[in-house]
């Protein structure tokens, strides 16, 4: 019998064809091969808002060279990924191919290693209607939010803005932080250090409060009073506490909490972070294997793991670390987590056996450092807590009290391979074991700070992913995208990982609050989300979501078109003139980023690259440094002269007049 397979990606071909007879043909659909049309809403709300799908522009070709496959077949296994949008795809696939009911099955493999293809062809099945309905769904939801509201922003705001269902949401989010920046007003309070006399050592200790119980210090004279009270006191240790502690082993990967930790630990970005897993997903080629898929599927909200996994995890644990450093795998019930989708398996190495360490010349350096995040993360789910000696001291000055605290490890369980980019400053030792109870120390000196709380810092990717997480609002498998989108309609930026709104992002979240209120609520999208969960599993039907949503969103959108009133941004005046008019030229933002354009358009029509300078004179010929890019992007200083001067860095300069 001759077979067809059909997968996503073209990467993935070369992979499982390795692991089928010669009687298999492997080709990829590149996602997608039917859409709703760009130019149109493409819904037909007088027929029960049945959607319009067109093949997408470019697929042809594509769709043409499958059908003539198809039509040499015997059998078709779609084999798209594990998840809604896979389930989509290959019903898409069967109607854009004229597939025949008893012609095609469905097939699906969370690792894309040969026991786990080879495993599925022994289990196929038929296209869940219930996934493509829940895709379906959020794909008209997103449609009909982004095609009715975006018209409004062009004419009321200017051309180029969009709304979107969980984009407009996430916003509100982020400008609401920057509203309780904004309003912050900060206390006064103070902290108070003792530093004694320990042998040859210094002891820092810190102010807990009196006998009776711990005290903050808020004002002056709270804290002189302190003062003169302890300073010629005698610190003697007043009580000597031991207790035991445990640190748990970390949970293995889902997509949000990889790209969490890839943010901390690695300084990825939520988009590196996805791409590169998608690398490791899909099969990279290492010497002696061929190519092989790393981790398992990497969208997944689960943390469940298959028992052949716990298994190889257990020999490989206790070969290398010991039987004491293995435990038993229990994942918790997680509360108020009905949404979570637990079809696959949480994000794993697909492998135990391929080691980090000795497939890395084989890997990117990126590749390498998300890989060996992933694997020991895995390892260390399947270990012993970690465990802790922690020594409590109380000293006593008069009527007042002061503590230091210092532990020690004593069983490394899981942090023989994993800590967490949160845990890994070491805690400093002072040597109080040394100290018995009763014994007097000399005070060296006392240490007063003045201090101001501080207002909610702003969102990093990390951080934002982790709140929406909680919200219950999108997916793991969106919550790149969202955060690309805003950057690039430049509702936010970022400085240096924060995540700051810009004007235009505060302007257009105004509107939606005013204009469409129930489409930024939070618990109006995140019950959205629970209720494309039902259409999942059969208990909501999904037309019903889009007949209750839709109306109301067409009323908002009529009475925003009467009464909003036409907002303007001004924009950014630069210091550079027009050499062809006088004018100052004005910052503007193209499909690849800013540049200056004079205000003079349409009479005159100049524009100049825009130049970033960062205060640097250049080494070479001292004029402006400023901020390049490649043609890939990658950012890099060069001389404002460029041509005539060439001088260039990857790293910022810095004035050698300043540093001296």
């Amino acid at each position: 019998m001759k077979n067809l397979v059909i997968v996503e990606s073209p990467t993935k071909v070369k992979t499982i064809k390795k692991f089928l007879g010669k009687n298999y043909e492997v080709m990829a659909s590149n996602g997608h091969v039917r859409d709703l049309p760009k130019s149109q809403l493409g819904i037909d709300e007088a027929n029960d808002f049945e959607p319009k799908y067109i093949t997408i522009r470019g697929k042809g070709d594509l769709l043409a060279s499958l059908r003539k496959e198809v039509k040499k077949a015997d059998k078709v296994f779609l084999a798209t990924d594990p998840d809604r949008e896979g389930e989509a795809i290959s019903w898409h696939l069967t109607k854009a191919l004229n597939l025949d009911k008893d012609k095609y099955v469905r097939i699906t493999f969370n690792e894309i290693t040969k026991n786990a293809v080879k495993n599925s062809f022994a289990s196929p099945r038929d296209i869940d209607m219930n996934l493509v309905d829940a895709q379906q769904t959020r794909r008209i939801l997103d449609r009909v939010v982004g095609y009715r509201i975006s018209p409004v922003l062009w004419v009321k705001v200017k051309r180029g803005l969009s709304a979107g269902r969980v984009q407009s949401a996430t916003l509100n989010i982020i400008c609401k932080r920057e509203k309780e920046i904004n309003d912050f007003v900060p206390k006064e309070y103070y902290t108070l250090d003792a530093i004694l006399e320990h042998g040859k050592k210094e002891l820092p200790i810190v102010f807990y409060g009196n006998k009776k119980e711990k005290l903050e210090i808020n004002d002056k004279e709270s804290l002189d009073r302190i003062l003169n009270a302890v300073k010629d006191q005698a610190f003697t240790v007043d009580e000597i506490k031991t207790s035991k502690r445990e640190r748990k082993a970390p949970l293995p990967f889902t997509t949000s909490t990889m790209q969490q930790e890839a943010s901390k630990a690695l300084n990825f970005s939520l988009q590196k972070t996805m791409q590169i897993a998608q690398q490791l997903y899909e099969g990279v080629d290492i010497k002696g294997s061929g190519t092989v898929g790393l981790i398992t599927y990497l969208r997944t909200d689960s943390i469940r793991i298959s028992d052949e996994a716990k298994a190889s995890a257990k020999a490989f644990i206790t070969e290398h670390y010991g039987d004491d450093f293995y435990a038993p795998y229990n994942p918790p019930m997680k509360k108020n987590k009905s949404n979570i989708q637990d079809a696959h398996e949480a994000i794993r190495p697909s492998n135990v056996g391929l080691i980090p360490s000795q497939i890395k010349s084989s890997l990117s350096r990126d590749q390498f450092r998300l890989y060996q995040l992933i694997y020991n993360r895995f390892l260390a789910s399947q270990m012993t807590p970690a465990k802790f000696e922690v020594l409590t001291l109380r000293f006593a000055a008069g009527d007042y009290i002061f503590t230091q605290t210092e532990s020690k490890k004593v069983f490394d369980g899981f942090t023989a391979v994993y800590e967490e980019a949160d845990d890994k400053n070491k805690e400093p030792k002072y040597g109080l074991s040394d100290l018995k109870k009763g014994q007097s120390l000399k005070l060296k000196d006392l240490t007063e700070k003045q201090h101001f709380t501080q207002a909610p810092p702003r969102y990093t990717e990390a951080s934002l992913v982790h709140t929406l997480e909680e919200l219950g609002i999108g997916r793991p498998s969106t919550y790149s995208p969202i955060i690309t989108t805003l950057l690039k309609r430049r509702y936010i930026c970022k400085e240096q990982r924060a995540i700051c709104t810009t004007e235009l992002g505060e302007v257009v979240n105004d509107i939606m609050k005013e204009s469409f209120p129930t489409v930024v609520d939070e618990n109006f999208t995140a019950n959205l989300e629970s209720l494309l969960d039902g259409v999942e599993d059969g208990s909501v039907d999904w037309k019903s979501i889009i007949r209750n949503f839709y109306p109301d969103l067409d009323e908002q959108v009529k009475v925003a078109e009467k009464e909003l009133e036409k907002i303007k941004i001004e924009d950014e005046v630069s210091d550079v003139i027009c050499e062809n008019c006088g004018r100052h030229m004005v910052v503007k933002y193209g499909p690849h980023g800013k540049f200056l354009a004079c205000p003079g358009f349409p009479e005159c029509r100049n524009t100049k690259p825009y130049l970033e300078k960062i205060g640097v004179p250049c080494p070479k010929c001292g004029k402006e440094i400023v901020i390049r890019r490649t043609k890939k992007g990658r950012r890099f200083y060069g001389c404002e002269d460029y041509p005539e001067c060439d001088y260039m860095s990857w790293q910022k300069p810095k004035d050698e007049k300043e540093e001296k």
